[in-house]
Parts: structure tokens; C-alpha cells; sequence
């Protein structure tokens, strides 16, 4: 704990937070199903992720023994995590997402503003959330990679299979298989990255996996 009571931790985490609140800002500002204030929203956001940076900048590298971002990282490395990406968007183009899209219509992007919107949100918020701040303190608790890794990923098939519950009837049995394990796979995925390659890897592949939407958005689109 001595790592996450630091002042330099807080300090860190703080900045980050801010940038995670702005991150997310243009896609709270385009949530209109939302009933509450935007800058609670903001504020929310910014000191839950508080407390989860302060993972990452407390824990990662003292229990990794890697930077949390990396200066650079091998060809080899960049081109594995570009094709894997490029594979998975995909496979959940073509099979996954007409699933998903029935029935969470609200989180694909209607147009080039959202797609950039979700885009940003993935990048401040999403990440930190299924990937970084789980990994971290994981990694702290386990002193184990591969567990680590596991049990990120099951925690980011867990939210998954929460959100979905709700419409487990509308989702056959196989599709609501598949869109899990899909989920495991990226989230084990993401976490490989994470380690080997800080977040800019990270980052990097999600966003590989993003631009599978970026063709229906722009104009002419389908």
C-alpha cells in the first residue's frame, strides 16, 4: 500500500483523471438518454478514476517490472498486435456486431462525431477500466502474470455478461457464448498487450479493433 499512498501517486492519477474526464466528455454530452447533469457525470468520472490510475502509477511497474509507457516497442511486437487486431475486428464485423447492434443499438455510432466520441472514451475510460486498473491491481494481489491475465479477462466478460443478462432472451444461446468468449479472448488480448507493450500498445490495438465502424460512419458509408 506504502506505493498507492504516495503523494506522487496522487498526483499522477489526478492528472490522468482529469484527462479521462475530458476524454469522455464528448460522449457524455452526446448520451441523451442520460437524465443527470453532465458536469456530474464529469465529476463522477473524474474521481472514480482517481482511485484507478492510482492503480496503474502505483502498482505497474513495481510488480511488472515494465514501464507503464513504453518508449518503444520491438517491429515484430506492433505487427503481431496489428494483425491480431485486424483479424478480430473482423470476425466481430461479420459475426458479432449485427448481434449486438439488434439489440444495444445505442452503442454503435450513428455518425463520424460519435465514432470519434466512442473512440476518446475507450481510450480515457474503458480501457482503464477492463484492462489497466484490474491488471494492475491483479498483479499486486497475484504476483502472477498469467493469473493476472485470466482473471482481468474473466472480470471483462463478467461485465459483459451482466449487461446482456437482461436480454438473454433476445440473444440465442450460441451468440450469447460467442459474444462472451469473444470478450475473454480480447480481454486476454488487451492485457498481453498491456504488459508487453505499456499502454500505447494497448491503446493501439483498441483501436485497430474500433476502426472496423469507421467505414459505415464516414459519408457514403454503409
Amino acid at each position: 500500500m506504502r506505493h498507492l499512498l504516495q503523494p506522487r501517486t496522487l498526483y499522477w492519477g489526478s492528472l490522468a483523471a482529469a484527462g479521462s474526464a475530458l476524454a469522455c466528455w464528448p460522449r457524455l454530452a452526446l448520451w441523451k438518454a442520460s437524465h443527470l447533469p453532465l458536469p456530474y457525470l464529469l465529476f463522477s468520472i473524474f474521481i472514480c478514476s482517481i482511485v484507478l490510475w492510482s492503480f496503474v502509477f502505483a502498482w505497474h511497474t513495481p510488480y511488472t517490472r515494465r514501464p507503464i509507457f513504453a518508449a518503444k516497442f520491438s517491429p515484430k511486437l506492433f505487427s503481431i498486435t496489428t494483425a491480431i487486431g485486424i483479424v478480430l475486428a473482423g470476425v466481430s464485423k461479420v459475426w458479432l456486431d449485427p448481434q449486438m447492434r439488434a439489440v444495444f443499438p445505442e452503442d454503435y455510432p450513428a455518425d463520424l462525431i460519435h465514432w470519434l466520441a466512442e473512440v476518446l472514451f475507450v481510450f480515457g475510460l474503458g480501457q482503464l477500466f477492463l484492462t489497466f486498473a484490474p491488471c494492475d491491481w491483479l498483479m499486486r494481489l497475484c504476483r502472477n502474470q498469467t493469473i493476472t491475465m485470466a482473471l482481468t479477462a474473466s472480470f471483462g466478460a463478467s461485465v459483459m455478461a451482466m449487461k446482456l443478462q437482461p436480454h438473454a432472451g433476445e440473444i440465442s444461446t450460441p451468440i450469447f457464448a460467442c459474444i462472451l468468449a469473444g470478450r475473454f479472448l480480447g480481454g486476454l488480448l488487451a492485457v498481453f498487450f498491456y504488459l508487453r507493450g505499456g499502454m500505447a500498445l494497448a491503446w493501439w490495438w483498441a483501436f485497430i479493433f474500433e476502426l472496423r465502424l469507421l467505414p459505415e460512419v464516414l459519408p457514403g458509408g454503409h
